[in-house]
């Protein structure tokens, strides 16, 4: 699996940044795991004809020391598609991004 790992988390930080992934985006059943919905500006060909798949995500793991933010793009909708597979490097670019901006809301050093 093809991952962006932030690791080495300290308790404090593990408590600020599951609080702020909890308020901002959703929670799975499983304990842990949030979703972060892409973009719709910066789907693929294939994902945007996809309308019955939408909305894409990418799924967070929450570990008390580190976080993972998978570069597999999922539905909540099939378990397999086209539609579905590794972030492009626009997406990529985006979530890396985005994952860089929590820490730097949360004023956590990295």
């Amino acid at each position: 699996m093809k991952q962006y790992v932030i690791d080495e988390l300290r308790p404090k930080d593990y408590e600020l940044v599951k609080a702020y992934l909890e308020e901002n985006f959703s929670s799975s059943d499983v304990d842990g795991i949030y979703w972060i919905q892409l973009d719709q500006n910066i789907l693929t060909k294939i994902q945007a004809e996809h309308t019955d798949c939408q909305p894409f995500y990418f799924a967070v793991d929450l570990e008390l020391n580190l976080i993972t933010f998978e570069l597999l793009i999922r539905t909540k909708r099939r378990i397999r598609c086209d539609c579905m597979g590794y972030a492009t490097e626009k997406q990529r670019n985006w979530l890396i991004r985005l994952a860089d901006s929590i820490f730097d809301t949360l004023k956590i050093k990295t």
